[in-house]
């Protein structure tokens, strides 16, 4: 059903869960066989019947009274219902298996993803990422729920052969070449027309939602500077793109369409000719065995027309799928942190400030720390290692980060918390204290189940850096790593967050690594460094700026 191999990881996913659902992969492929068996032969019966009692009719009452006509309408209303009911078991089994294992696959892409080296998963924007899981393994459906296609074109293909066989041989033979003829084509015009456009409909539909994300990430910006218009147009650029893709497709289901119907009026006009001699009921039975013979390939065709969008998927989504190419090295044994301005080592209850001009890359130098970024050689190190050998994801533990561009999930303030860890009640309402958000919380009817909108809509710009500073303090860590904590609030709200945070890392002896252009937050800390840039080799150049005694 693929032109090609499945890419290797998510080959392997897939893989193991269809070996999870063979049983309801086989009960579908059994309907679908069964399904085929059936129509042939109701078909074929039923042109036999109707034109052997139209005979018997005109040859008089005696041919009428010896015409046994109970046999063949029982096993018509037979076939009839074990149709009906084959077609009810095919599809509820192949679809159960499609959807439990696209349930289970889901969240084996998004850990995929998750574990990739962060430069590779923060590269990738929120539309690419949506579409990539929920377009693309949609798309993936198709490997299952078409599994039973080739066993019933298989039994039709045989059924009908045989049937016609039963009028003559030659008419069997005519038919089963016909029905080679039909599927080569059909292969053919998927090659040419339909992959390409299936390919193309997933990379529009990943292009659109990536626009359409970018562009409601600003909506209020392009609001207020009546760019509504604009953004209307960039939308609709989009979505004809993906349309153009989808009209390709359509015209290629037409043309296979066509192509069957070609087929089938062919086959029937090689068959009747090569009945010659036989019962005129039986030339009706084949001639309609014929035409079920060439409809039981219309689930290859189906199958067919998907098969590019599905290969499509599977390369995008083993793209993104693909295993971690971050260096792997020895994880620290403590946390100490040296810094190349002057290698001194400093361990928590330590508080370090980083100041400098904006875009001197006092972001940059934290991100690479935590694990956010590739890391440089040579700039730190973390336990006496150098962080270019440490993997991204033992330099995190050893962090709880409160980013600039605070993050929030569509969700209530208690699951955006619980992002940090597992957390009583009690636990959550001491760090929205300390962040100095405990009393807007608690005038909401709500409470901590209150929703906070996409990415914190309905907070404030205050109350949205507050909420992911009360998240960081929630991780346990070594170092909590602040990035502009105060930026945005007013001095009273900004003396009564510090206040809090000198008070949590006394009493938790955690160390302290702040970013902020404000002189306030650097005053809580015994060590300051002055970012000034970028060497040529991409490091961070630092200056040792202020010391003074612990407090």
């Amino acid at each position: 059903m693929t032109n090609r191999p499945f890419p290797s990881r998510v080959g392997a996913l897939i893989a193991a869960q269809r070996q999870a659902q063979r049983s309801r992969l086989r009960l579908a492929a059994a309907g679908g066989a069964t399904v085929a068996v059936a129509a042939a032969c109701l078909l074929g019966l039923s042109g036999w019947f109707i034109t052997g009692a139209a005979i018997a009719g005109v040859a008089g009452s005696a041919a009428v009274q010896a015409f046994n006509y109970m046999m063949p309408s029982a096993t018509i209303r037979l076939l009839a219902v074990l149709r009906t009911g084959a077609r009810y078991i095919e599809r509820v089994a192949g679809h159960e298996a499609a959807l439990k294992a696209l349930a289970r696959l889901r969240p084996q892409l998004f850990d995929a993803l998750a574990s990739t080296p962060p430069a590779q998963a923060l590269a990738l924007s929120s539309g690419e990422a949506s579409a990539r899981l929920v377009q693309d393994v949609d798309a993936v459906q198709t490997l299952f729920v078409r599994l039973s296609a080739p066993w019933a074109m298989g039994a039709g293909v045989a059924s009908s052969a045989l049937l016609a066989g039963m009028a003559s041989p030659l008419a069997g033979l005519m038919l089963l070449l016909a029905m080679g003829l039909g599927a080569a084509g059909s292969v053919l015009l998927a090659r040419r027309l339909a992959a390409p456009a299936g390919r193309q409909v997933q990379i529009a539909t990943g292009a659109l939602k990536d626009r359409l994300s970018a562009l409601e990430a600003v909506s209020p910006e392009l609001k207020a500077y009546g760019l509504d218009r604009w953004a209307a147009g960039e939308a609709a650029h989009a979505a004809a793109g993906l349309d153009r893709a989808q009209i390709a497709l359509s015209q290629a289901g037409g043309w296979m369409a066509a192509w069957q119907a070609a087929v089938t009026g062919l086959a029937v006009a090689a068959v009747i000719p090569a009945t010659l001699g036989a019962p005129l009921p039986m030339t009706a039975l084949a001639a309609l065995a014929a035409v079920m013979g060439i409809e039981s390939a219309a689930g290859l065709v189906g199958a067919l027309l998907q098969n590019g969008a599905a290969v499509e998927a599977t390369a995008r989504l083993d793209a993104l799928a693909s295993p971690s190419s971050a260096r792997q090295g020895s994880a620290p044994t403590t946390a100490t942190l040296t810094l190349s301005a002057d290698g001194d080592r400093m361990s928590p209850p330590l508080r370090l400030g980083l100041i400098g001009p904006s875009g001197a890359g006092k972001t940059t130098l934290i991100e690479r720390l935590v694990g956010l970024r590739d890391a440089v050689a040579d700039e730190a190190r973390l336990g006496g290692l150098d962080i270019a050998d440490i993997a991204p994801h033992d330099r995190l533990s050893l962090f709880a980060y409160a980013a600039q561009d605070i993050r929030l999930i569509d969700g209530t303030i208690r699951e955006n918390l619980l992002l940090a860890g597992p957390a009583d009640d009690e636990t959550l309402w001491a760090a929205l204290e300390d962040a100095a958000l405990a009393d807007r919380v608690r005038a909401d009817p709500l409470g901590l189940d209150a929703r906070v909108g996409p990415n914190g809509e309905r907070l404030s710009g205050g109350e949205r850096r507050r909420l992911g500073l009360a998240r960081a303090y929630l991780r346990s860590a070594p170092w909590l790593v602040l990035d502009e904590p105060t930026e945005g609030l007013d001095p009273a709200t900004e003396a009564q967050v510090l206040a809090a945070l000198d008070r949590r890392l006394k009493a938790a002896g955690q160390g302290l690594i702040i970013v902020s252009h404000r002189p306030a937050p650097t005053r809580l800390c015994h060590r300051t460094f002055r970012v000034e840039g970028l060497t040529p080799d991409g490091r961070v150049r630092l200056t040792a700026h202020r010391q003074q005694a612990l407090v």
